[in-house]
């Protein structure tokens, strides 16, 4: 059985910091993990480096759950962002090796299809309403069948969403977090306007999103998802801070529009109650933060038995490595949703070469053996790690929010 005979880390930023676990086996084979998580890369860096690697070297390779339950059960310091990145990093690695070494898509060992193509969204936003209806529009004509829209919000210097550059958007910048100001009441009071307009202009056809990020009460989230209800959107996303599970009861007493939320989550424990008790619709753990492919569909399948569906996060702040064997796991499982799909720079296209495309609102990803990308060290060292840092929250008397 081949074994593991080298482990490394690599880091570049084209355009933004990425971390990537390079893992190769005695006969030659290599396989990738994206270990990103953003505002605390070098944290992960650490994590494998001074914890995980050296425990590696030597371990047959094939045995992907035996090392997840190593890497977990093992530490006696469970869990969290910075471990279960680390441990998903790994398991995708061992994914992407086992599936090159038997000559075929990752998907293919994950059971085969159970569709024939992923449905996406991608995000479209505005200074005002008038913008962003202007941009969900472009992003239609690009094909999306599915857009998070996200506009500013009257009488605020600066909206979570929102960007200069449309279709790059990325919060994480200065060294040290940038301080933002928010207002509940007045987000409130305009989300409605903008998903009214947009159902005026382009119908009910197209499928329309919308991220809360975890700003409001539970009752606030109620009081939004029933504005909302008459627009009939695809979901709402993080409507208030999950780490109380049982906060949803109450938005789901006072709304049908269906809720997503787990961008954040890192284990099958934080949304075990949500799922059991069917107060979401849609679960958003990530490849690479709940701790990769192997637990990732633990919690699928837990989802599967209350008909919720999954919906990956899928933005900038992940690499391509985490799309692909998002999209491999997206295309196999069962009960899946959608999948968020943020584009990444030309910088960062030709660092990491892939076979996944994107297609008339849908992605592939390919058949190429294993999760189809892989990694340009060469390019990838021009680019050198720069601290950035994620905003921080204040409401407008200065009271620390939820960014």
């Amino acid at each position: 059985m081949p074994r593991i005979a080298e482990a490394r880390v690599i880091v570049t930023c084209p355009g933004r910091n990425f971390v990537t676990l390079k893992i190769v086996t005695d006969d030659g084979v290599h396989g990738l993990g994206d270990a990103t998580l953003n505002g605390r890369e070098m944290a992960v860096v650490s994590y494998l480096n001074d914890h995980v690697i050296p425990t590696l070297i030597g371990r047959e390779a094939d045995r992907i759950e035996d090392t997840w339950q190593y890497l977990y059960r093992g530490a006696y310091w469970r869990r969290g962002p910075v471990t279960m990145t680390a441990i998903g990093a790994v398991d995708t690695a061992l994914w992407d090796i086992k599936a090159k070494a038997a000559g075929m898509p990752l998907y293919q060992l994950l059971g085969g299809r159970s569709r024939d193509r992923v449905l996406c969204y991608g995000h479209a936003n505005g200074e005002d309403v008038a913008a962003a209806v202007e941009e969900v529009g472009r992003y239609l004509e690009l094909g999306y069948k599915a857009v998070r829209a996200q506009c500013g919000v009257p009488g605020l210097t600066g909206t979570y969403g929102v960007s200069k550059d449309r279709m790059y958007y990325e919060p994480a910048s200065s060294a040290l977090p940038e301080e933002n100001v928010w207002s509940s009441e007045k987000y409130l009071n305009s989300v409605p306007e903008l998903f009214a307009a947009l159902r005026e202009e382009y119908g009910f056809t197209p499928h329309l999103l919308h991220d809360v990020h975890h700003r409001l009460t539970p009752i606030e989230a109620g009081r939004l998802g029933k504005a909302l209800e008459p627009y009939a959107l695809f979901w709402m996303e993080d409507p208030t801070p999950a780490e109380n599970q049982e906060s949803f009861r109450l938005i789901r007493s006072h709304t049908t529009t269906p809720l997503a939320v787990g961008e954040v989550f890192n284990t099958i424990w934080d949304c075990k109650e949500l799922i059991e008790n069917q107060l979401i619709d849609y679960i958003r753990c990530t490849v690479p933060h709940a701790g990769g492919i192997t637990h990732l569909r633990q919690i699928a399948a837990l989802a599967a038995l209350y008909q919720v569906r999954t919906g990956c996060h899928g933005a900038t702040d992940l690499s391509p490595v985490s799309m692909g064997a998002a999209l491999h796991f997206d295309l196999s499982v069962p009960n899946f949703g959608i999948q968020e799909y943020m584009r990444h720079t030309e910088e960062t296209d030709a660092v990491f070469p892939r076979a996944w495309r994107f297609e008339d609102g849908y992605l592939h990803p390919g058949e190429a053996p294993g999760h189809g990308v892989d990694i340009d060290e060469k390019l990838a060292a021009k680019y050198p790690y720069r601290p950035a840092s994620l905003p921080v929250n204040r409401l407008e008397d200065g009271t620390l929010w939820n960014w």
